[in-house]
């Protein structure tokens, strides 16, 4: 098994240059023998990280193209100091979501009330849906763009098991060469990238800018040096991973998708699978019920 592969990786990175800080007298040759393994041992060890990413980011796109289910769960985001918290639910015809509370506190009667009739509105208005469908098709067709992308345009290295988990430490690759915007923002990054060592899918993936970007001479936008991107997932289900997390600190002025921005700090809690039949008006019901409730 590959992850059985990447410990011994691991293991032999760390055991080699241990052994040869104080080699044994032994005949020119056999000395250059372990200097040769210290060496080599460095490369298997990336090689081994590389052929990690690669396994996992594909194993990531085929989630994307399998994966059908659908889930209520809490979504929290915080925007310009106000933290305000939703109740999602997912059906195949779009996401129905309900405001219940502002930083920390529960809805007045009016606002309740409002969000009834804007959940109404939007489960009777197909031009709206149709653009929120939309709106998510384009992004998942451009995350699923730039997922390919990452075996080719980061180099991985330095693998750290620890527990279930592989950390990986990745950096941009010098002979890759970005076919669009979005792919050079993450070409300038720099971080880890966490994987589950099992399952081979992604567990964490945090990076900065180290240099800044600048999309036509700085006439189409830039992002500036130091910006960070930080998004994590975790197992909600047997083999259904569901994002948990997605921070976006950038600086600058750049507009890629439609449903990120480059600040951006929300978080997804509370997951229950729902009908994969579930319809819109069965899933404004579900939130109406789930207020009432508290």
């Amino acid at each position: 098994m590959l992850w059985s592969s990447i410990a011994a990786f691991v293991l032999y990175g760390f055991i080699v240059p241990l052994q040869s800080s104080q080699p044994p007298q032994s005949p020119p040759s056999a000395q250059s023998d372990s200097a040769g393994s210290a060496q080599a041992a460095p490369a298997e060890s990336n090689a081994a990280a590389n052929e990690l990413a690669r396994n996992v980011v594909k194993n990531e796109l085929k989630a994307m193209d399998e994966d059908h289910s659908h889930w209520m769960y809490r979504l929290e985001t915080v925007e310009h100091g106000t933290k305000e918290t939703k109740e999602v639910v997912e059906t195949k015809d779009g996401d129905v979501t309900r405001l219940v509370e502002r930083n920390g506190q529960p809805l007045s009667p009016d606002e309740q009330k409002a969000e009834d009739e804007r959940m109404d509105k939007f489960i009777h208005d197909p031009a709206e849906q149709k653009k929120q469908q939309q709106d998510v098709a384009d992004d998942s067709r451009k995350m699923k763009q730039l997922l390919g992308m990452l075996p080719q345009a980061l180099t991985y290295s330095a693998p750290e098991v620890s527990g279930s988990t592989t950390k990986l430490k990745f950096q941009p690759n010098s002979a890759f060469h970005p076919p669009s915007r979005e792919a050079h923002v993450f070409h300038e990054m720099e971080g880890e990238l966490v994987v589950d060592t099992k399952q081979q899918r992604i567990v964490e993936f945090s990076g900065h800018l180290i240099h800044t970007v600048d999309f036509g001479g700085g006439l189409l936008g830039h992002l500036d040096q130091g910006g960070t991107f930080d998004v994590r997932q975790q197992e909600v289900g047997p083999d259904i991973w569901e994002m948990t997390l997605l921070k976006v600190n950038m600086k600058g002025k750049a507009l890629f998708f439609k449903t990120v921005s480059v600040q951006q700090d929300e978080r997804h809690s509370d997951f229950h699978r729902v009908p994969d039949t579930e319809t819109l008006a069965q899933a404004e019901d579900m939130l109406r019920k789930q207020v009432a409730s508290k």
